[in-house]
């Protein structure tokens, strides 16, 4: 399948096992000779044009190990590309350089590749000190750029000999094959059995094996508790005196939300009000057999607890791995002088962004069961008698906390509020109306309508009046031009995104350029490092006070008492 493969008496080292000077090579570097050979001219020079491409800036900075795997799947991709092209080239029968010319390219190839290394590794530590700098990260050591280089070299090699060891079983069973079958029939139904191996390999390797390893890794640690988190002594939290939900059966992300928050004198000090000990609800994966059945035990719960007596009632879906942000939770705490109650449930114990690529359906499903649970019930109560309802979440709370509505009239007619942070891209509702923005209006903050039921906010000044006082929308996304999690998309691999083609938004490096593939690599590599600081990435806090002050304008609440609560969540710790 490669054209230009090195196997010729016209390279340096051809297949008779001796180097250029005719000296005999060591045996033990005989595999990685003869792997030298079988490269493909157009397969290294695509993938060292990718590597380049890799080092470009993204919207956040990476370490040098995250970097060297990023790179490293670029040049596999390059490499692939490059023999690809070479395979279209020889089945077209355009004509093929001399062994001369083609010795001559290898050398050229190699002075250019020498040439442009260190221009490039000195560029990209540059472009990555400045992403550093804006997202108050230590920056990657010049010399640490090495690294970069041997880690994408491993992988990228190894992936390129599974490949071509695949090849050539694919050429061995079709040549056995040909003793049976036409040459055209032979080469389809090895390819065939071939792909249908590597497919089933890959599936039950990441279904059974990885999957498996990871569940095992996080279940053990959901079973932990974080340090200085105890049983709450109050019948008002799951887990504690008289609750319908066992205290070990929360998961270590329960355990911490039921355990935390403001209590009745840290909400007073800022309000300087009488405050009531706020309800904490969390119903963990062991706590009930199915999401149902979680969403029924919340409801009880809520029930037990008194909740529907409260001024407010919020119904929070979790991130992946079952957290309840505070920065989220505990403002309403504070708003309401602790009369509210907060309800949740756990779907999955995998950090976010495992969760989002395997359990995408089990958030949306969590999302509309809790949602319509607490509803249907809550609907049932005099209008005058029953709580403020309004719905949360952060990431994919977000995906599947939105699952529950059709759209923004929905949301309307069925809470007094709702407050999505940092939706993934594939979030639905998000999506519609993103794509119906007010024409002129950019991705990264879409208006949409007039503004009066949803309003897009990448700052807490995006939620003000132009004389300073607040708006009032009933829906509020909340989302960052540099956040991976708002923008990562499969469509990057061969579209050029909105948020790119148009102006750019604050933190988006004005030299971030999309390419093809690599784009997609980069931006996917940016979710592993997406928390970075207030106001950047997919870091959120600071914002928070202001949205839930616009969308609900609670009674006493004052501007002095948002601006506490978010200079303490830059801090980085509520009062």
């Amino acid at each position: 399948m490669e054209a230009d493969r090195l196997a010729d008496p016209a390279h340096p080292g051809a297949a008779d096992g001796r180097g250029p000077a005719g000296k005999q090579g060591r045996p033990r570097f005989q595999a990685l000779r003869n792997y030298a050979r079988g490269l493909s001219y157009l397969g290294v020079a695509f993938g060292w044009v990718f590597v380049v491409v890799s080092l470009t800036p993204s919207l956040l900075p990476r370490s040098w190990l995250v970097q060297g795997l990023v790179s490293g799947t670029a040049l596999a991709q390059g490499y692939g590309l490059g023999v690809v092209v070479a395979w279209v080239a020889r089945h077209a029968r355009i004509p093929r350089a001399g062994a001369g010319a083609r010795r001559q390219a290898w050398y050229a190839l190699a002075v250019l590749i020498l040439a442009t290394i260190v221009p490039v590794i000195v560029l990209s530590s540059r472009w990555g000190a400045h992403a550093s700098a804006a997202a108050g990260t230590p920056a990657t050591n010049l010399y640490q750029y090495l690294g970069v280089f041997l880690v994408a070299v491993g992988l990228a090699a190894g992936v390129i000999g599974v490949a071509r060891l695949v090849h050539d079983v694919y050429l061995v069973l079709a040549g056995r094959l040909r003793r049976h079958l036409p040459g055209a029939m032979a080469r389809l139904v090895s390819f065939g059995i071939i792909a249908a191996l590597v497919l089933g390999l890959t599936a039950g390797f990441s279904g059974l094996v990885l999957m498996r390893a990871l569940d095992a890794t996080f279940s053990a640690a959901n079973g932990g508790n974080e340090p200085g988190i105890s049983r709450p002594l109050t019948p008002l939290r799951s887990g504690g005196p008289s609750s319908l939900v066992s205290w070990n059966s929360l998961g270590l992300e329960g355990r911490a939300f039921v355990s935390s928050g403001p209590t009745p004198r840290d909400i007073q000090r800022v309000t300087g009000r009488r405050a009531l000990e706020p309800i904490r609800v969390y119903v963990g994966l062991a706590s009930a057999p199915t999401v149902q059945a979680e969403a029924d035990l919340a409801l009880r719960e809520l029930k037990r607890t008194g909740a529907f007596h409260r001024a407010l009632l919020a119904v929070a879906l979790p991130t992946g791995r079952g957290s309840v942000y505070a920065t989220l939770a505990d403002p309403l705490e504070y708003m309401y002088d602790g009369n509210t109650a907060i309800a949740s449930i756990q779907y999955s114990y995998l950090p976010s962004w495992i969760s989002f690529l395997a359990q995408r359906p089990q958030a949306r499903q969590a999302g509309r069961a809790l949602f319509n649970t607490v509803y249907s019930y809550w609907a049932t109560l005099p209008r005058d008698h029953r709580p403020k309802l309004v719905v949360f979440g952060e990431s994919l709370g977000a995906y599947g906390a939105e699952a529950a509505f059709s759209g923004p009239a929905d949301m309307s007619a069925r809470t007094s509020g709702a407050l999505f942070v940092g939706p993934p891209n594939s979030t639905e509702v998000w999506r519609e109306l993103t794509a119906a923005r007010v024409k002129g209006s950019p991705e990264w903050l879409p208006s949409y309508g007039d503004g009066a039921v949803v309003r897009f906010a990448a700052s807490a000044g995006d939620l003000r009046l132009p004389g300073g006082g607040l708006r009032h929308p009933k829906v509020v996304y909340l989302q960052h031009a540099s956040d991976p999690v708002v923008w990562w998309a499969p469509s990057l691999i061969w579209r050029k995104p909105a948020w790119l083609a148009e102006p750019r938004g604050p933190g988006v490096p004005s030299n971030m350029q999309w390419y093809p593939f690599v784009t997609f690599w980069q931006v996917s590599a940016d979710l592993i490092v997406s928390n970075t600081r207030a106001g950047y990435g997919h870091y959120y806090g600071p914002e928070v006070p202001t949205a839930w002050a616009a969308i609900l304008h609670p009674p006493g609440w004052t501007s002095a008492q948002t601006a506490e609560l978010t200079a303490a969540a830059v801090a980085g710790k509520l009062p």
